[in-house]
């Protein structure tokens, strides 16, 4: 077998075996499939795609291409969650401790940011103390003994991807659905989880911008779920604007702190538990979306779930006074309040241009590698759909200096479009879709 007459297979649209999957993707692993034919590889797939059953062929040879972890003494069933990206999408932060507080552990392995999208891993780094590299020993211990880890993926997780994807980054590759898919699918499935639930965002602030593609990828990867003997839900979620209020890193945890206290915005709270909710409805911890709702409010306003955040931040090395005191938190040296231009109802607001003005702030990364300023970001006041008067607060920016503040100031009030009459926001959940 030669990894060329594979190319040329995919080339001439003809589907791949097993066997030659597996073959390639070992061969990828061990250097012994150069670069640039992994590179012809990539596009040849873009361009002609794969059927479901190579997808899932090659979900799983990447999932064997390194070390897998096994949960099953953690728990009978334990749910991840995993997010496509979106602009001020910190719902790990607040759905894992809500989930572990109604009695479902949650091992979790997240990324940093890249682009106009935030990382986790970014944002969990603004409490104080927090570790996220965590060997494999500490990570099963952290969930065994708090119920919550999240921590960065280890190298020995999926390695095949890793380089697949380093590939794919420079090559213009990184917009294939079968690839997208067999990505997120190997490093869930290598991480251990039972079940997971899957937000899939769609609009201006996620990288899948029409509902025809976000519910391809969500069905291809439910599929590669069920192939493999894994519950899968998808939920197409609405990111035409941000979720929430804050965007930025230090700025979304308390964001999330303050939902876990009950105080949070509204439609990020209602995001949560339903993500949540089926996180719940997969581990059979609750009948219907009605009860696994009702359950995880009942965590909130119990004060159990911040109490699960505390211990979970406390496993992983961090201060929990951050739930007490934001003051511990990364602050920005200027805090800048930009009023509403005009009356009338906010028609529509990029999300896209939003997040990347948080990266211009400093907020996320133009390239892997970058520096991140953990202070910087954007508070909305109001959200697509309310109605301002002239000069009242439309949304505060969070920056280094006054320079940068005023520039971001002029980019956001373009991103920006009003209307004198009433209207609906958009959608926060398109479907969900139960494997």
């Amino acid at each position: 077998m030669r990894a060329v007459d594979i190319i040329a297979k995919k080339r001439d649209r003809q589907a791949l075996t097993t066997e030659e999957i597996e073959f390639f993707i070992q061969g990828l692993t061990r250097d012994e499939v150069p670069d640039y034919q992994v590179a012809a590889w990539a596009m040849a797939v873009l361009l002609n795609g794969m059927d479901p059953r190579e997808t899932a062929d090659l979900t799983m040879a990447m999932v064997r291409s390194g070390q897998t972890l096994n949960l099953d003494a953690v728990a009978p069933i334990v749910v991840d969650k995993h997010s496509t990206g979106g602009v001020g999408d910190k719902t790990t932060l607040a759905v894992v401790p809500m989930v572990a507080a109604a009695g479902l552990p949650v091992a979790k392995m997240s990324g940093r940011g890249l682009g106009f999208s935030g990382g986790t891993l970014d944002k969990l780094e603004s409490i104080p103390g927090y570790d996220v590299s965590l060997d494999i020993d500490r990570f099963l211990d952290v969930v065994r003994r708090a119920g919550v880890v999240v921590a960065g993926q280890t190298a020995d997780l999926a390695p095949a991807d890793g380089r697949l994807y380093a590939l794919r980054d420079v090559t213009a590759t990184v917009p294939s659905i079968p690839l997208i898919a067999s990505s997120i699918m190997s490093k869930k499935i290598a991480s251990g989880a039972h079940a997971m639930v899957l937000d899939v965002k769609v609009g201006r602030g996620a990288f899948m911008t029409t509902l025809e593609d976000a519910r391809e990828l969500a069905l291809r990867m439910v599929d590669i779920g069920q192939r493999v003997g894994r519950r899968v839900t998808a939920v197409l979620s609405g990111m035409d604007q941000p979720l929430g209020l804050a965007v930025g890193n230090a700025l979304e945890v308390m964001e999330a702190i303050h939902t876990l206290q009950g105080k949070g915005p509204a439609d990020f709270y209602e995001h949560c538990l339903l993500i949540g909710g089926e996180m719940l409805l997969l581990a059979g911890l609750a009948e219907d979306p009605e009860a696994a709702r009702t359950t995880l409010a009942d965590a909130v306003a119990s004060g159990a779930a911040l109490e699960r955040f505390r211990a979970w931040i406390v496993a992983q090395g961090g201060d929990p006074r951050v739930t007490e005191d934001e003051g511990l938190f990364p602050r920005a040296l200027v805090v800048h309040e930009v009023p509403a231009p005009r009356s009338g109802v906010i028609a529509a607001l990029d999300a896209r241009e939003v997040g990347e003005t948080s990266v211009m702030l400093g907020a996320g990364r133009a390239r892997k590698g970058d520096p991140v300023d953990l202070a910087v970001g954007i508070v909305l006041h109001a959200k697509i759909g309310d109605r301002l008067a002239a000069g009242q607060p439309l949304l505060a920016i969070h920056a280094q200096n006054a320079d940068d503040a005023r520039a971001a100031a002029e980019r956001l009030l373009a991103a920006y479009r009003w209307s004198d009459a009433d209207l609906e926001p958009p959608p926060l959940v398109y479907d969900v879709l139960r494997g």
